[in-house]
């Protein structure tokens, strides 16, 4: 059966730069003798890819011969990136277009000391919530990662309902969409996966450790990048060791891979330890290409890295 997927699908347009941001005064003031500024740079590399944590997650876990159902809103813009799942051969059963909005759009600067400069348009994704959890298709669990605020609360009061168990997997909308109650979030969801730099947020709004919000799922992911994992499930705590990629190119999407990964492990009803390898693993393959869904593997390719990283064969 396939994995609901729900989030957000997404443009994104990544500008690198051979110079330093920088602001640069005008020379003349206005009426009130304010000085505006005029940032001009040249683009000597632009890329536009497809993201989103539901399509990126959808794409991983594609490569794991896993099936996927990304479940999200988008706009007229869509078409292209529709193209490339029907390509990938992903479904879209489950993803609905909202007429006059565009598809949410992601706009990254890189400059040559690696700041970053980020501007984001939600667009269609912030009318989420108009697209219902499925009850006419057999899916045996489900992931609600970033999207619109109230898509993210009415999709989880959907899967409660229907009984489907998710993953909960806040990501960059952790402080923002959740704040004081992400501990009624948390005890809907029957896992979560948080990044080591949510914890301190997590304590201070819970009150609670990580070993006490453990106790109120079946299992608590933290992900530490290329650092591996700690899972804590059923009062044990695991030390995930981590896989170093040969390169770290790209840590944009990263997370959404290492996400798939746990999906896997959840579906296949494979043990801790070797889910969050699985999770790291993914983790690592991602950030050694550019983009989020620009590295490819077999599953068997991807079984022998395992081996070769782990020293144990990865059987399911």
């Amino acid at each position: 059966m396939p994995i609901l997927v729900c989030g957000s699908l997404a443009f994104d347009t990544t500008i690198v730069l051979n110079e330093k941001l920088k602001l640069q005064p005008s020379q003349e003031a206005d009426a009130f003798g304010n000085t505006n500024f005029d940032l001009y740079f040249m683009v000597p590399d632009l890329r536009r890819e497809f993201g989103g944590c539901a399509g990126n997650i959808a794409y991983n876990l594609n490569l794991l011969n896993k099936e996927a159902l990304p479940m999200g809103t988008v706009g007229a813009d869509f078409g292209l990136y529709a193209h490339w799942l029907d390509k990938q051969r992903i479904s879209r059963d489950c993803i609905r277009e909202m007429e006059h909005s565009y598809t949410a759009q992601s706009y990254i600067v890189h400059d040559m000391d690696d700041n970053k400069l980020t501007a984001f348009h939600p667009g269609a994704m912030n009318f989420s919530h108009y697209n219902r959890v499925p009850t006419h298709l057999l899916v045996e669990l489900a992931v609600i990662a970033p999207d619109g605020d109230n898509g993210m609360r009415m999709h989880a009061q959907q899967l409660v309902q229907t009984g489907i168990p998710f993953l909960f997997y806040p990501g960059y909308s952790l402080a923002q969409t959740f704040g004081e109650d992400i501990l009624s979030f948390i005890e809907q969801s029957s896992w979560m996966v948080i990044h080591e730099e949510d914890l301190e947020f997590i304590r201070a709004e819970t009150g609670l450790t990580e070993q006490q919000l453990a106790q109120r799922v079946r299992a608590l992911v933290i992900n530490r990048g290329e650092r591996g994992a700690v899972v804590f499930s059923a009062g044990v705590e695991y030390q995930v060791p981590g896989y170093t990629p040969k390169h770290i190119f790209d840590e944009s999407g990263c997370d959404d891979a290492f996400c798939a990964g746990l999906l896997y492990g959840l579906a296949n009803d494979i043990d801790w330890e070797t889910t969050g390898r699985i999770a790291s693993l993914m983790w690592g393959i991602k950030a050694e290409h550019h983009g989020t869904q620009q590295h490819t593997f077999s599953l068997n390719s991807f079984k022998n890295l395992f081996k070769d990283t782990y020293g144990y064969a990865l059987i399911s």
